[in-house]
């Protein structure tokens, strides 16, 4: 039998990636949904996530898609109701909130899988098992896009817990630590805030690993164009690059496949959510969230021109 479940937070990454990858998995039946602004055909509709659990009794699962400011309080009503529960990224407001999230799922007997969208593109797993083994000896990632084509017209990305540049950013910072043997942790950053505006639009962060070898980030709202998600990674025995967030590998120059960005992970994200519920395991890593609360404790912050949603 397929899990019934229950959608929340019907938006741009709602429409574009969840409920196709739902349509397509017979492991799934989408079966609900709650918005404040918004319905999806087919299916129940309710205002908020507490008259869903309310009001559909036959449901397994709920995948939250609100933006992160309100994952917390959703995925904690999810769990204590015993579902299973999948958080888009950015997993939360602040970090203590995933570690009580975590620990509300095992003390429920649920599933908490906290995902990584970028971390199911096509070139990461041959990235990480070519990376085992060598020894890095330098890195540089490059991502840049254009906040007004994946996030037209909202608001809550500029506001405190929105995390501006770095809710792409993090994405980034999620493959660094997939692929890499190493752990790293922020030595330097710069935090670029419009005037008017509470999260950042750009920031440059010196990344470290225990060695002492540095990976510098340059992350920035403001790219028109092409849309531009590249990690390069120096080894003492190679070099290796990821483009397109994670869809194409290149090792030494020499194309290892491509794929588009997004095409494969969401479906891929489902098929592992599944797995993790039919085997009563959870999947929680924090590990790039982390970074990204170092960099705003550590970072430099500097004031830049306004910017209009």
């Amino acid at each position: 039998m397929p899990l019934k479940l229950g959608l929340v937070g019907i938006g741009k990454i709602a429409r574009d990636q969840h409920i196709p990858a739902l349509a397509a998995d017979p492991r799934f039946e989408l079966v609900a949904c709650a918005s404040r602004n918004a319905r999806v055909d087919g299916v129940a509709n309710f205002a908020d996530i507490e008259t869903l659990l309310a009001e559909v009794r036959q449901l397994d699962a709920i995948s939250i898609c609100t933006p992160p400011q309100a994952h917390f309080e959703a995925a904690l009503a999810a769990l204590r109701a015993g579902k299973h529960v999948m958080l888009e990224k950015p997993p939360a407001a602040t970090t203590r909130q995933i570690a009580l999230l975590q620990a509300e799922a095992a003390r429920h007997g649920c599933t908490l899988f906290q995902t990584w969208h970028s971390r199911f593109a096509a070139g990461v797993d041959t990235a990480r098992e070519w990376l085992r083994g060598r020894t890095l000896s330098g890195g540089s990632i490059t991502w840049k896009e254009d906040v007004h084509h994946w996030h037209p017209g909202q608001q809550w990305i500029w506001e405190p817990g929105g995390l501006g540049v770095f809710d792409p950013g993090i994405n980034a910072l999620s493959l660094l630590t997939e692929v890499l043997s190493d752990e790293v942790f922020v030595h330097q950053a710069v935090l670029d805030f419009p005037e008017n505006q509470q999260a950042p639009i750009a920031a440059r962060l010196s990344l470290r690993t225990a060695a002492g070898v540095t990976v510098n980030a340059e992350f920035d709202f403001r790219q028109k164009g092409e849309q531009t998600w590249d990690i390069a990674l120096v080894t003492t025995s190679g070099r290796l690059r990821l483009s397109r967030g994670g869809g194409v590998l290149e090792i030494d120059d020499r194309p290892l496949g491509a794929d588009d960005a997004l095409a494969g992970e969401y479906p891929r994200l489902y098929a592992r959510f599944a797995e993790l519920c039919a085997a009563g395991e959870s999947e929680v890593d924090w590990r790039p969230f982390q970074l990204v609360a170092d960099a705003f404790l550590v970072g430099e912050r500097r004031i830049v021109a306004a910017h209009q949603v």
